[in-house]
């Protein structure tokens, strides 16, 4: 890389061809503070999210935000306790959800995917801005459709937590050493030439 990375990203993720930088530093942290984000900072985050690629423009994803003390007291409610440990300090929760249908109101079959793409935006967005954020698919999907108000016509997909990292030490033990970036499978364990399972000539 001509770019040098932080010392805890290189020591966890090499990638095999020259990328970007910003792709190796986003990773998921579990420790926050409790440091509030600015709604001018959070609403970029948003903002990046908005210009994501989707299936005919149909830009599916919703995302709704808790950030008041009586808003996260109610996602609380349906996020499972394994992730609530960590996630309770997070100033800002948001549930991604997409509209399973087009705007001429037949199946949308790439809605997840589209919404995934934009949750991806904003991952990169947030950490281009100096924060963290985690998304996770442990909570309770159908009392969060009750408690929110999702109509049936829409999917929930992950609760993503978003604000300033906090020092691992601050996680329950068992958490600590999970406090790393991942790194990544080959590429060449990921991408077929021609038909599936056929590796890439070199």
């Amino acid at each position: 890389m001509s770019t040098s990375l932080p010392n805890e990203i290189e020591a966890h993720r090499q990638p095999d061809h020259e990328i970007n930088p910003q792709f190796l530093e986003r990773w998921s942290p579990r420790s926050f503070t409790n440091q509030e984000v600015s709604e001018e900072v959070l609403l970029s985050l948003f903002e990046a999210a908005r210009w994501a690629p989707s299936g005919s423009n149909n830009q599916p994803w919703r995302f709704i935000i808790a950030r008041t003390p009586e808003q996260l007291a109610k996602f609380h409610t349906f996020i499972n306790p394994f992730n609530l440990v960590w996630c309770e300090k997070a100033p800002v929760l948001t549930l991604v959800i997409s509209h399973t249908k087009s705007p001429r109101g037949t199946d949308n079959p790439s809605h997840a995917f589209d919404a995934g793409t934009a949750w991806g935006y904003l991952a990169l967005e947030a950490n281009n801005q100096g924060l963290i954020t985690h998304a996770m698919g442990g909570f309770e999907r159908e009392q969060a459709r009750e408690a929110l108000q999702i109509p049936a016509d829409y999917e929930l997909h992950a609760v993503i937590a978003i604000g300033y990292r906090g020092p691992a030490d601050a996680l329950p033990e068992k958490l600590q050493e999970r406090e790393v970036p991942s790194g990544r499978l080959p590429i060449n364990e990921t991408i077929f030439a021609g038909e599936f399972g056929q590796n890439l000539s070199k």
